[in-house]
């Protein structure tokens, strides 16, 4: 059984960062691309960006220059690196193994104070 926990989510100030992990377990790991994605409170969920198996990424234009998505194959995990986090990157954070539709996490809250 594939699992997917992401972790990392807190309460910080505009300005400030936050790294999210999204490991995995019952899977290899290194063979499927990685989707971060967000939901906030009444909105869509919506792509933040993704990771290909060779390591290549992109991004969103709302969070490009900001946000950096990284993986560790060793230790079957995916990060998600925010920096200078503003109050609309409020949201719960979903990690997505696989893509198409993928393996999906419970989420972890980012909460961004004005």
């Amino acid at each position: 059984q594939v699992q997917v926990v992401e972790s990392g989510g807190d309460l910080v100030q505009a300005g400030g960062s936050l790294r999210l992990s999204c490991a995995a377990s019952g899977s290899t790991f290194s063979s499927y691309a990685i989707g971060w994605y967000r939901q906030a409170p009444g909105q869509q969920r919506e792509l933040v960006g993704t990771i290909s198996r060779s390591g290549r990424t992109n991004y969103v234009d709302s969070v490009k220059g900001r946000f950096t998505i990284s993986r560790d194959n060793a230790k079957n995990t995916a990060y998600l690196q925010m920096n200078s986090l503003k109050p609309e990157d409020t949201a719960v954070y979903y990690c997505n193994l696989g893509l198409y539709p993928g393996y999906w996490g419970q989420g972890t809250q980012v909460t961004v104070s004005s």
